[in-house]
């Protein structure tokens, strides 16, 4: 099972609501896209800042290591360096989002991108009808709305242990 945050989109002038279109899902976890095509990823995620970094990184890399370094050196910093842009791949497409006024409203997770929005999108559309059912509602004194009494729980026993009785045989 995947891990995914869910970022949702500023909202538009012209808009009430934000358009599920525009909700961003982002994969937790190791980007192997990340490792092996670096700034083709950030490109492809419009992540410019995180490109600039990256540049500045692999110059002064660059410039350290091939000066200071046998080859097998400079080939282990390079490897190790992609090996953290994986790592640290959604982490740098969260921050991006966030740059961009994306607010993270929650975590999801599902076998695949597919149904974790299905998932997220389900729970998000009963909060929204819960929202306005509870629209209609009567207020309480303090302005909050007036809510059913729930019915008592049953008393708990008090035994400790696997068995629901005291006594009881195992």
């Amino acid at each position: 099972m995947a891990v995914y945050t869910v970022h949702e989109p500023p909202l538009r002038a012209d808009a009430a609501a934000p358009e599920p279109e525009r909700f961003v899902f982002v994969r937790d976890g190791f980007s192997f896209a990340a490792l092996v095509f670096g700034p083709l990823w950030m490109l492809r995620h419009r992540m410019w800042l995180g490109l600039l970094g990256y540049g500045v990184v692999v110059a002064a890399l660059t410039l350290v290591v091939h000066l200071h370094a046998s080859a097998t050196t400079e080939t282990i910093v390079w490897a190790l360096f992609a090996l953290l842009l994986g790592l640290e791949g959604a982490t740098l497409r969260r921050f991006t989002l966030g740059r961009r006024g994306f607010r993270n409203v929650g975590i999801v997770v599902g076998d695949d991108l597919e149904l974790a929005e299905r998932r997220f999108f389900d729970a998000w559309m009963r909060k929204s009808a819960a929202d306005l059912a509870s629209a209609g509602r009567p207020t309480g004194p303090s302005g909050t709305p007036a809510l059913a009494p729930s019915p008592r729980m049953p008393q708990a026993p008090d035994v400790l242990g696997l068995f629901p009785e005291a006594g009881a045989p195992p």
